[in-house]
């Protein structure tokens, strides 16, 4: 199945849109990799040449987590809200500052869009910053490496001015001999 939107088929002022991708037709992509098919539901209004597109992505993503780096899928839903106008209004002269009206427009040209490229898009401004596969992941242990959801390393990860070292080894602890007092 293709994923381009022919404009010359949206014949009407309305035009409903129903397609399904499959997980293979998106690449493993830097962020992200699509782990079911992604359903697109949209309904397409023309003005002219310019379109405007809303509707429902859903999908599943696969999700490494910044703490521990495991996979893990995350059930996608989105709302799609974006204007497409011809290449040919793109100049991209000048300097001037965006409105947010502005990024919610896309550009089409020979009288397709990118279906692949929305998705793809949708779901990369969907991302959050640093996903997590639970709120209360406890990470990588910085010393070895263990997974600390999985096991206990028993390393000692409390942090230790090293600028204090020399000081450190001066001192007395229970478990080692330190300097000796005259007295």
């Amino acid at each position: 199945m293709s994923m381009r939107l022919d404009l010359r088929e949206v014949r009407g002022p309305a035009h409903r849109v129903d397609r399904s991708f499959p997980a293979s037709a998106f690449g493993p992509e830097e962020a992200f990799a699509v782990a079911s098919p992604v359903e697109l539901r949209l309904n397409v209004r023309k003005d002219g040449d310019k379109f405007s597109l809303r509707g429902r992505l859903v999908t599943t993503v696969r999700r490494d987590c910044c703490r521990c780096l495991e996979p893990f899928d995350v059930a996608t839903e989105l709302d799609i809200d974006v204007r497409y106008l011809p290449q040919q209004v793109n100049t991209g002269e000048g300097e001037h500052e965006i409105s947010d009206d502005d990024l919610s427009i896309a550009f089409y040209r020979d009288d397709e869009i990118d279906l692949g490229g929305l998705v793809r898009e949708q779901l990369h401004l969907a991302a959050p910053m640093k996903p997590l596969c639970d709120d209360a992941c406890r990470g990588l242990c910085p010393v070895c490496g263990a997974n600390r959801n999985d096991e206990t390393c028993g390393c000692d990860t409390a942090w230790h001015d090293p600028r204090f070292a020399a000081l450190r080894s001066l001192v007395r602890t229970p478990a080692g001999p330190g300097p000796q007092r005259k007295g």
